[in-house]
């Protein structure tokens, strides 16, 4: 099979919910910016809930994807015999969920830049390094999943453990920004805020630590016999 036939499955098989979401992210920030201070929403508050879907609600979906890569082959004995192997397809599966993702954010972004609400997000750079906002937690939430599902083998159960953390990371937002450990690993540190200077560091050590994780699950996403001993979604 051809590599465009290849991708076009991996598009198809992503699922109409998940090729939806980010557009149906990237509609509820055109609104905002057309309508949410016209409905009355303060200007304060317009730019809350458009930090909060960039950086918050960007990064939970490819985490979750991730998170359920395993398990949602029915033939995945076969695919596992195949020359490029399952580790291919799952990662080119989660490339094509990350990449739509990811261009869904820049659209969004780029949206946020020439109406001019960008320059009054909080904590967020200007420039290529502002997008960090969103990018950073996107790719370390996306190599968590992809940890969790491969080292639990259950869709379910590494789903639960990537919606704890996202949630964790909201309400306990406090806590990373009293520990100078916590802060660096702290995903929404532009919604919820960090101590001056750190943003950027914080962004960098979220952006180094993703392939550890990723590197961490790439393994165990080879080992066959754990594979074919996942949970069947």
């Amino acid at each position: 099979m051809r590599s465009l036939d290849l991708w076009s499955h991996e598009i198809k098989r992503a699922g109409p919910a998940a090729l939806l979401a980010p557009p149906v992210l990237v509609l509820l920030i055109v609104l905002l910016v057309a309508f949410g201070t016209r409905l009355g929403s303060r200007e304060g508050n317009t730019v809350l809930f458009l930090m909060t879907i960039l950086e918050t609600g960007v990064p939970l979906l490819p985490g979750i994807a991730a998170a359920s890569l395993i398990g949602r082959d029915r033939a995945v004995e076969l695919q596992l015999t195949l020359p490029r192997g399952y580790r291919s397809t799952l990662l080119r599966r989660l490339a094509v969920l990350v990449g739509w993702t990811a261009l869904c954010a820049l659209i969004a972004s780029a949206l946020l830049i020439v109406t001019g609400w960008w320059d009054l997000l909080p904590a967020a750079s200007h420039g290529l390094a502002g997008q960090l906002a969103w990018l950073s937690p996107m790719l370390w939430l996306t190599a968590l999943g992809l940890l969790a599902s491969a080292t639990l083998r259950s869709a379910s159960a590494a789903t639960a453990i990537i919606s704890f953390v996202w949630l964790f990371e909201h309400m306990l937002a406090y806590l990373f920004q009293e520990n100078l450990m916590l802060r660096l690993l702290h995903m929404f540190a532009t919604t919820y805020g960090t101590v001056p200077g750190d943003w950027l560091p914080n962004r960098l050590t979220l952006l180094a630590t993703a392939p550890l994780l990723a590197a961490a699950a790439w393994p165990l996403l080879g080992d066959a016999e754990r594979i074919l001993g996942g949970e069947a979604a």
